[in-house]
């Protein structure tokens, strides 16, 4: 229990767990009924959870070493090593039993997120491209708690959490790309260079931004541009995440406010009531 609340605790200063926030709000643009949005919301809570101890526990060696990590959580894990793989197993195994009991579209995030998670946390955050990629499956997958499978106007929302992740993943290994070519750790920033990462960064931006005005709301999704002209400096990428973070983060909200208030999208591309079914969606896909 000590590991999990460290886990929590230190992941929620950070300002992380978007996906809670996302698949929170996704439920509300869906109109779905308030006991069903609690057993979600707390199902993902602990998804997250399950999640990032799966991240902590590969990494605890090198957190160790990291001047930016909180040495006495780390060396608690490092102690209890047993102890936190039976907390992953045991959440593993409670969350498939609450989305067989409840709704078995939950056992999608369970497997893709989680299982992502633990691939990512194992090997491919250290595999240029791959580490990044495998980061978007993450934003969509996660983010699918909030998800019924059958509505497609959720599968358009979780879309635009997954070009989120792309930025936000990013930004990360801007972040750590000192650290991260010190120890001899591959990632995108270090393949490529901080300069033509921060150009990825920004296509991913302007691709976000392009996927909101087209499928979501053609004027709330151009405003997502305004994250080009934030200035980075590779130095405070972490001040450069929480701003950016804040202003996806509003327009997502105000998405959000437009759907529940129209009752669908209006992307200059698209206008989909929020009642439509993933047939339709598949129909349009074909």
């Amino acid at each position: 229990m000590k590991i999990l609340a460290d886990v929590a605790i230190f992941r929620l200063k950070k300002l992380e767990m978007a996906n809670l926030f996302t698949a929170g709000v996704i439920m509300i643009a869906l109109g779905l009924e308030w006991v069903d949005m609690g057993v979600r919301f707390g199902f993902g809570l602990l998804l997250n959870l399950l999640a990032y101890l799966t991240n902590d526990y590969f990494d605890v060696d090198q957190d160790l070493e990291s001047p930016n990590k909180d040495h006495a959580k780390c060396r608690f894990l490092k102690d209890h090593m047993h102890a936190a793989l039976g907390a992953q197993i045991g959440l593993a195994v409670f969350l498939a039993l609450v989305a067989l009991a409840w709704s078995p579209d939950l056992l999608a995030p369970l497997v893709l997120g989680a299982g992502i998670c633990w691939i990512y946390s194992w090997k491919l955050k250290r595999v240029p491209y791959v580490d990044v990629a495998s980061m978007i499956v993450w934003g969509l997958t996660m983010s699918m708690v909030g998800l019924p499978l059958d509505r497609a106007l959720g599968w358009l929302l979780v879309g635009q959490a997954a070009l989120f992740s792309a930025c936000f993943e990013s930004i990360q290994v801007i972040r750590d790309h000192d650290e991260d070519l010190a120890r001899g750790v591959r990632t995108t920033a270090v393949r490529l260079g901080i300069p033509a990462t921060r150009i990825l960064l920004r296509a991913f931006m302007i691709i976000s931004a392009a996927y909101g005005a087209l499928f979501l709301h053609r004027w709330i999704g151009l405003a997502l541009l305004a994250c080009l002209f934030l200035p980075l400096d590779p130095k405070r990428a972490d001040v450069y995440w929480t701003r950016q973070r804040f202003i996806m983060g509003i327009a997502y909200l105000c998405l959000i406010a437009w759907i529940w208030w129209s009752s669908g999208t209006d992307g200059w591309l698209l206008a989909l009531d929020r009642g439509a079914t993933v047939d339709w969606l598949s129909r349009f896909i074909g």
